[in-house]
């Protein structure tokens, strides 16, 4: 399977740019051959870089408040006709993808990092919704549900998909592995430090190939009307990619790549699978679910 993992940067709180961005990464994945196209988390918007940098958790503070709005007002709507033209876009490339988003709700009032799977011929056939955000992204982000918590099959193999540091909570990796996922990528935002170690891990443990896709950020990437602007310093990155593939074993396919932008490839053997859950296979026959099992709620939860 020929995956076209796309290290990037959005056009930052500019969701009509980005999707344009979007589009013209997936047609030149799939004129690439790509059979699994992946890119970062919440691409589509971008990531709430303010968060770790400015006075984020003051109470009632009238520019974060502005901040917050700005961004809900360049977050996804999934049903929107803007977005009818990513879902052609991958439907032309004829590659399965998974595409990070700052989906609005339907509330109108809150926001969830969404990963969206995007079948080429059924549309969208899966929305999971990050768990539990990441601690100054609770500022930002609404607690997801477990309804994406599941693996999608194209091709004859089977793909799953978490968002950064979702992919540290055991209980999540465990329930993508109970789906028998062969191909499981890992969105985030961008950073070596980020991916270099655990990458490497979930391979090796679930014994699957992981696809950890991460941006680049930098501080000439903020609107000069985001109302934070003055607070944000103007020099520096922000996020420097580190977007990486690991194998079954546990070994380098493509080690962390670092501030490059482009799309990263990679030719992966399935069959390769079978061989490394020869002596493992962690919800298989190296289980004990008479002893531990894993009760999954795949309600969702809020429109």
């Amino acid at each position: 399977m020929r995956i076209a993992a796309v290290q990037d940067s959005p056009v930052f709180l500019d969701r009509a740019a980005t999707l344009d961005v979007v589009q013209k990464r997936i047609t030149e994945a799939g004129e690439g051959g790509a059979d699994l196209i992946a890119f970062p988390e919440v691409f589509v918007s971008g990531y709430p870089v303010w968060i770790d940098i400015t006075d984020a958790s003051a109470w009632e503070k009238r520019s974060q408040q502005e901040a917050f709005a700005y961004y809900l007002d360049q977050s996804v709507e999934l049903s929107s006709s803007e977005f009818v033209n990513v879902i052609d876009a991958v439907r032309d490339s004829n590659a399965f993808t998974y595409l990070g988003v700052v989906e609005r709700a339907a509330s109108g009032g809150s926001v969830y990092c969404s990963l969206v799977a995007i079948h080429p011929k059924d549309g969208i056939v899966g929305v999971h919704r990050k768990l539990k955000p990441t601690y100054g992204e609770r500022l930002i982000w609404a607690d997801g549900d477990g309804e994406g918590l599941v693996a999608h099959q194209y091709k004859g193999v089977r793909l799953s998909g978490l968002n950064c540091w979702e992919n540290w909570m055991p209980l999540a990796r465990t329930a993508m592995y109970s789906t028998g996922a062969q191909i499981h990528v890992a969105a985030w935002p961008g950073s070596v430090g980020l991916t270099e170690d655990i990458t490497r891990f979930i391979a090796k443990e679930g014994r699957l190939f992981v696809v950890s896709v991460g941006a680049v950020y930098d501080a000439k990437m903020i609107p000069d009307d985001f109302p934070l602007k003055n607070q944000i310093p103007d020099t520096g990155k922000f996020h420097n990619g580190g977007t990486c593939i690991a194998g079954p074993d546990g070994r380098w396919i493509v080690e962390p790549v670092s501030d490059d932008k482009g799309i990263i490839w990679a030719d992966l053997d399935i069959d390769e699978i079978p061989l490394q859950r020869h002596n493992f296979d962690p919800t298989g026959h190296y289980s004990r679910p008479d002893v531990l099992s894993l009760t999954i709620d795949k309600t969702r939860l809020a429109p």
